[in-house]
């Protein structure tokens, strides 16, 4: 974004509140304007012919720029992700024990990702580790949904499981 004398076109589209009239004005006429009003010319489309500019307090602008990111920004919700790992044959404790660490994780607004690790020749029981996760997701239906179906990643297979949003 150029400013005053780093603008370099002859003329300029002039848009905005402070001017008596919105159109096309040489440069020199549009800075006079700017400097009659203690103001700066803010060049806004340089894409366009003749680029677009607006007069205005350049310093201002700024500040109100990064006060709307800072606001943006601290509005973005954080997304903390848990992970729970699982084994191919785990017993029902510990899966009703990682259960319940995930429903809460869930209830918290973390995203959980549970994971199923296979170990040497374990792999051939993949369809075992992918049983395991349908049924955890299952059974946290009701504090979050699955974002994507078990995929195999190499000697793990994974799932996401997203809060569910309360109103």
């Amino acid at each position: 974004m150029r400013i005053n004398e780093e603008i370099t076109a002859p003329q300029v589209r002039l848009v905005g509140d402070n001017i008596p009239e919105a159109g096309v004005y040489s440069l020199s006429a549009a800075m006079k304007m700017a400097d009659e009003l203690d103001l700066d010319l803010v060049e806004i489309s340089a894409k366009a012919d003749p680029p677009v500019c607006k007069i205005l307090d350049y310093q201002k602008y700024l500040y109100q720029q990064r006060k709307k990111a800072k606001e943006m920004k601290a509005n973005s919700a954080k997304i903390v992700i848990k992970e729970i790992r699982f084994g191919p044959n785990t017993d029902e404790h510990d899966f009703q024990f990682k259960l319940k660490h995930a429903q809460e994780f869930l209830q918290e607004g973390s995203k959980v990702k549970a994971s199923v690790f296979f170990r040497g020749r374990s792999i051939v029981y993949s369809d075992q580790g992918e049983k395991l996760l349908l049924r955890f997701a299952v059974e946290l239906e009701e504090f979050g949904r699955a974002e994507q179906m078990p995929k195999l990643e190499g000697k793990r297979m994974i799932m996401m499981i997203a809060p569910v949003k309360k109103k």
